[in-house]
């Protein structure tokens, strides 16, 4: 049962932390944050089923995406504009 190891969900954390510096967005930030909740719950000793652990995952990940969104996103209206670029030295 590798689904109910603790560090199988913050080795998929770490994974999807790194995805998101790769690929960024705050898509697979939300992913990250919800695979480090459901391993601090392994963690402490809980020990809920799978579908218990998916719902949970899912639950977080979704609203810290959301909030992520609230927070960093382009407002309505607005445009994301960059004013410095990198190649200029």
């Amino acid at each position: 049962m590798l689904w109910a190891t603790w560090w199988v969900w913050l080795a998929g954390a770490i994974a999807l932390g790194i995805l998101e510096m790769l690929v960024p967005g705050f898509i697979f930030l939300g992913f990250a944050v919800g695979a480090a909740v459901v391993g601090a719950v392994l963690l402490l000793g809980l020990a809920p089923t799978l579908p218990w652990l998916l719902v949970g995952f899912a639950a977080v990940s979704l609203v810290s995406w959301l909030a992520m969104r609230r927070a960093f996103g382009v407002r309505k209206g607005q445009s994301k504009v960059f004013d410095i670029d990198i190649n200029d030295g």
